[in-house]
C-alpha cells in the first residue's frame, strides 16, 4: 500500500495491528555528495524501507543569522542553525531530480520535507506526499501554500499542544487535504524516557478518523522503541537514516543505518506472527485439544434402564466426545435407554 493510501484510508488499518509504513529519513545525510545521497537511496531499499525522506532548504529562507543551537553541539559542534543549514543547502533542484530518478530505479518511494515555497514548488513535480515539519505547525500562510498542492500531507506535531494541532489542521481540513498526523518529540537526541509512546494512543483517540504515525529521534539501539510504537497502533514510521553512524554531525549519530532497518524488518515480521489475528476463534491446530481436553457428561454410578436422569447421576470428565456439560440442562429430566454403567461417556443415543 503507497503512503497516499495509508493517508487517506486510514480506517483500513484500524482494527488490528499492521506492519507500518517505513519512511528512512536520510536528512541531508548525504552531506551535498550525490554519490553519497545515491548510496543512501540503494541502503534504505535494501533494508526494507517504504521510502526516503530528505530536506530541502536554503539557509537564507529559513533561519536568520542569530538562530541559535538547540541540538547537542558535543556531536554538532556548530553554535547557529544559519551555518549549519549554510553547510548542507548545496541540493537544489538538479539533484533532487536526479534523485527522484534512483529512487524510481530501485522501487522506493521518494520524498523530501520543504522549508520554502521556492523548493516546495519543483518538489510538488517529483513527490505524491508533502511533509510539514514540526518547526512549520504554527506556520499558517506556509502550510496553507502547501495544500494549494492539493496532495496529502505528513504533519509532525514536536513541542506542540492539542490546541496548536487543532489550529493547524483547520487551516489544512479547509483546504479539503487528507492528513496524517505524526507523533514527534524534537529534541536531539531524544532520551527514551522523554519519547512519550503513549502520545500516539492520545492522537488515535483524539482524531480517530486521522492516520497516526510516529517519527523518532531516539537512538536506534535495537530499535524497540519503533517496534513498541508499532504496537501502539503507529501505522506510519519515520526515523532518520545513514550510512554511518560514526561520521560526525547532526543526524548521523542519531540514525538507524540499513542494518538496523533489516533486524526492524525481521522483529516486525516476527511480531506480526505473535499478534496473529484479533477476531476470537477456535483455530485449526487446537482440535485435538477441543477434543481432548474438553470434558463430556459422563455416568457418576451405575443407570438401570427406564430411569429418569438425575443431576446427580452424571459428572463430567475428559473426553470432549459425548454431551458437552453446556447441555446438561437438556438431560437432566431424559429417560435411559439402556442400563448404563459408570464412568460410560454419556451420548443422546443413550437417551430418550
Amino acid at each position: 500500500m503507497t503512503l497516499v493510501e495509508r493517508i487517506i484510508h486510514p480506517a483500513a488499518f484500524s482494527s488490528g495491528i499492521q506492519m507500518p509504513y517505513l519512511i528512512a529519513e536520510a536528512g541531508v545525510n548525504h552531506e551535498g555528495d550525490l554519490d553519497i545521497a545515491y548510496r543512501l537511496v540503494d541502503e534504505a531499499k535494501e533494508g526494507g524501507a517504504d521510502a526516503i525522506k530528505f530536506q530541502t532548504y536554503r539557509a537564507d529562507s529559513i533561519a536568520s543569522k542569530n538562530s541559535p543551537a538547540y541540538w547537542d553541539t558535543t556531536k554538532e559542534p556548530i553554535q547557529s542553525q544559519y551555518l549549519l543549514f549554510r553547510k548542507y543547502d548545496g541540493f537544489w533542484k538538479d539533484e533532487y531530480e536526479k534523485l527522484k530518478i534512483r529512487c524510481d530505479e530501485v522501487g522506493i518511494e521518494f520524498i523530501s520535507t520543504p522549508f520554502d515555497l521556492e523548493s516546495a514548488k519543483f518538489l510538488n513535480d517529483l513527490m505524491n506526499v508533502f511533509k510539514v515539519s514540526s518547526s512549520d505547525i504554527t506556520n499558517k500562510p506556509f502550510i496553507e501554500k502547501i495544500c494549494e498542492y492539493g496532495k496529502p500531507l505528513l504533519l509532525s506535531t514536536g513541542a506542540s499542544n492539542s490546541e496548536e494541532v487543532d489550529e493547524a489542521l483547520s487551516w489544512i481540513d479547509a483546504k479539503g487535504v487528507q492528513v496524517a498526523l505524526m507523533h514527534c518529540i524534537l529534541n536531539y537526541p531524544t532520551q527514551d524516557e522523554h519519547a512519550n509512546l503513549n502520545m500516539i494512543r492520545g492522537l488515535k483517540a483524539e482524531y480517530p478518523n486521522r492516520t497516526i504515525g510516529y517519527s523518532d529521534h531516539t537512538l536506534p539501539k535495537n530499535m524497540k522503541v519503533l517496534e513498541t510504537a508499532m504496537l501502539l497502533g503507529a501505522e506510519i514510521l519515520e526515523k532518520h537514516f545513514t550510512h554511518d553512524k560514526t561520521l560526525p554531525g547532526n543526524d548521523h549519530y542519531h540514525a538507524m543505518d540499513k542494518d538496523d532497518l533489516l533486524i526492524f524488518g525481521r522483529r516486525m515480521e516476527h511480531l506480526l506472527r505473535l499478534l496473529g489475528r484479533d477476531e476470537k476463534v477456535s483455530l485449526s491446530f487446537e482440535e485435538p485439544a477441543r477434543r481432548n481436553a474438553r470434558r463430556s457428561l459422563v455416568v457418576a454410578q451405575d443407570i438401570r434402564k427406564g430411569t429418569v436422569i438425575q443431576s446427580d447421576h452424571l459428572t463430567w470428565k475428559r473426553p470432549a466426545s459425548g454431551i458437552s456439560p453446556r447441555e446438561i440442562d437438556e438431560v437432566v429430566g431424559r429417560v435411559a435407554r439402556r442400563g448404563l454403567t459408570q464412568d460410560d461417556v454419556l451420548t443422546w443415543d443413550m437417551l430418550k
